[in-house]
């Protein structure tokens, strides 16, 4: 099949599992609406993996105003993992991420859309990439070459989606939005790389189009924070802060609040489904 800009094309397999499905699989039966079919023969209901009432987290996080695209990044790929709980065995402080996704025209929820989320680990390293993401992590000696990217950050690209070099799937997985338009993840707070400040990338498809690509990011008191914690704290040479990042803009700053276990981060997306720029 051709590559069409903004279209999910590409062949993807369903899982092994009671209740998981591929991602193509996922992203066809919610542009439908209706329920899909796992390769065991067991139905899933498409629901975000919660319920519960979420307006609280969103008091003045709320926005209309159509949120920031950027480049999806080196380190994308379909990791064929329909999940909330995407940690695995990873360690780090608890990220509770509860994202709103609504129309950026009608300020309405968006129901039925697949939200993926994925981000490095404590370590700077992500799954399917661990080799490429390694390197970085000791005090910077100064400045790389002009057009070299920093040691241990992404590699040139950025729109192309990756081929996976090894079999980790840790910090990946996607959700579908319910009738409020809200998916919930449970991670770990990212770690960073040089180059880059700490953030997490999220990608939107609503019906069958990728309508979404951004970030999300954190504050800098926290950051500082939960970085002086194990494991983070084993890393020094961070050089790439929230005011230096090329990225960065102050809309992607996740709202968070401490909880017993651990952080929760909620930000409200705002897409533009028929592409009019609104």
């Amino acid at each position: 099949m051709d590559h069409h800009e903004g279209q999910r094309v590409s062949r993807r397999r369903l899982l092994t599992g009671v209740s998981s499905v591929g991602l193509g699989a996922l992203v066809t039966a919610c542009a439908g609406q209706r329920p899909v079919t796992t390769s065991t023969g067991e139905t899933v209901a498409l629901q975000a993996v919660t319920d519960a009432d979420l307006t609280a987290l969103f008091t003045g996080a709320r926005t209309c105003t159509l949120t920031a695209s950027t480049t999806q990044g080196p380190y994308y790929f379909d990791a064929d993992k329909i999940r909330s709980d995407v940690r695995e065995d990873k360690q780090g402080a608890k990220l509770r991420l509860a994202l709103q996704l609504q129309d950026s025209e009608t300020c309405k929820p968006i129901p039925h859309a697949v939200v993926e989320i994925w981000h490095c680990d404590a370590g700077g390293l992500y799954s399917g990439a661990v080799a490429a993401s390694g390197g970085g992590g000791t005090p910077p000696t100064g400045p790389p070459p002009t057009g070299t990217p920093p040691t241990g950050g992404p590699p040139p690209g950025g729109d192309q989606d990756l081929e996976p070099t090894d079999d980790e799937r840790y910090l990946r997985g996607a959700q579908v939005t319910n009738q409020r338009g809200t998916v919930e993840f449970t991670t770990i707070w990212p770690g960073w790389y040089r180059g880059r400040t700490v953030h997490v990338h999220v990608m939107v498809h609503v019906g069958n189009e990728k309508t979404l690509t951004t970030q999300l990011m954190f504050d800098e008191a926290l950051n500082t924070e939960v970085l002086a914690t194990q494991p983070y704290a084993q890393r020094t040479g961070r050089d790439t802060f929230n005011d230096n990042d090329s990225i960065y803009e102050p809309s992607m700053l996740l709202k968070v609040t401490k909880a017993r276990d651990g952080y929760v981060g909620c930000i409200v997306l705002n897409a533009d489904p028929d592409h009019d720029g609104a």
